[in-house]
This record gives structure tokens, sequence and C-alpha cells, in this order.
């Protein structure tokens, strides 16, 4: 009798994981830590590189070993918090890709990009990118070269926001990664810099 409950218990509970739906979310609260250090060191004029991000895979130490538990109940914990657990997944940021596109970042900011925010001729755009606000206030000479670190930056974010998307397999999450950074970038602005805001149109922080 016992072997048989044991039996009818094993169906239900793969019968249950077979009917559990894993709904995989965008991690939203994951993007804006990540973006909030990955746009940080980027601005910080320090020249402080992005930390190593922890790993977050690793499976937390416990001191106490779990009881003995049933074989049928011990499957159950495997197969229903699995599937829990893909609800709320981490964000892989840090890829051999992100890095290089983190240091071409910085090192534009330092050279180029700081001094077209300060001046007000480049702003934040809504859509995470830089737009030139206003050419005049670039002398006519550096013109060309203030339209190439436009360009080049531009480039680098559309990277960026696909790349971090491609390393976590999901490409459908680029369009949120950017909607995260593009706020990100905003907040981070310092006192005087421009952004467009949700009209488009320009404001001054």
């Amino acid at each position: 009798m016992r072997k048989l409950a044991c039996i009818v218990l094993t169906a239900l509970v793969v019968a249950l994981a077979g009917c559990v739906t894993i709904n995989v979310y965008f991690p939203e609260a994951a993007a804006q830590k990540a973006a909030d250090q990955f746009i940080g060191t980027v601005l910080d004029s320090s020249g402080q590189k992005a930390p190593p991000a922890p790993d977050k895979n690793a499976a937390p130490a416990h001191d106490n070993p779990p009881a003995a538990q049933h074989p049928s109940a011990m499957l159950l914990d495997l197969l229903v918090p699995a599937a829990q657990a893909a609800d709320v997944p981490n964000l892989r940021v840090q890829t051999p890709a992100v890095q290089a596109i983190h240091e071409r970042m910085r090192t534009r900011f330092q050279n180029a990009l700081q001094a077209l925010l300060d001046s007000g001729a480049v702003g934040f755009t809504r859509d995470g990118l830089v737009a030139v606000r206003d050419a005049a206030k670039v002398p006519l000479s550096e013109r060309a070269q203030a339209n190439a670190a436009v360009a080049d930056e531009n480039r680098d974010r559309a990277a960026l926001y696909r790349e971090i998307a491609s390393a976590n397999n999901h490409p459908e999450w680029e369009a949120q990664i950017r909607a995260t950074f593009a706020e990100t970038w905003i907040e981070h602005a310092r006192p005087g810099w421009y952004y467009q805001g949700v009209s488009g149109a320009w404001q001054r922080k």
C-alpha cells in the first residue's frame, strides 16, 4: 500500500511540474542596478573602472543541512522552486564586449563628450543616446570632431544595449534595457547638462 502511495504521489508531482508555467520576466531591478554602476563609472572623472560584478549564480552557503526528506517531497522541492526562480532571472552584464564598450565610452567622455555636455552643445536623448543640441556652441573648426564623437558614442550605446540583451539570451529585452539606461543617463546628468524630456523638448538640469 505504501509503495502504491509513493507511485501515485510521484505521478502527481510530475503532473504538477508539467503544469507549471515558467514566465521569464525582464529583471528591471537588476537592470537598474547594472545601469547605475555602468553609467556611474563612465561619468566618473576620476577614471575609476567598473568593478567586476559579483557571481550571482553562486549558491548560498547553508550552515545547517536540511533534514532528510521523502524522495517524492525532494522531487517536488526541486521542480517547483526551480520554476518559480525563473520568474526573477539574473542579469549578466560583465562580458568582454561590454567591458570594451565601457572603456571606449569612458575615454571618449574624458576626451571629448564631457566638454560638449558642459557647454550645452550636446545632450542626452530620451532614447538612451546623445545628440547635438546646439552646434553653434562648438567652434566651426571642431564641429566635425564633435559630430564624430557623437556618432561613435551612439554606435557604442546601441551596441551596449544589444550586447546585454544577447548575453542574457533574451534579445527581446533590448528595448527595455535601452529604456532603463536612458532614464539612468538622465538621472546621472550633472547640473547644467541638457536632456530630452518625455515630450522630446530639451531641458536643462
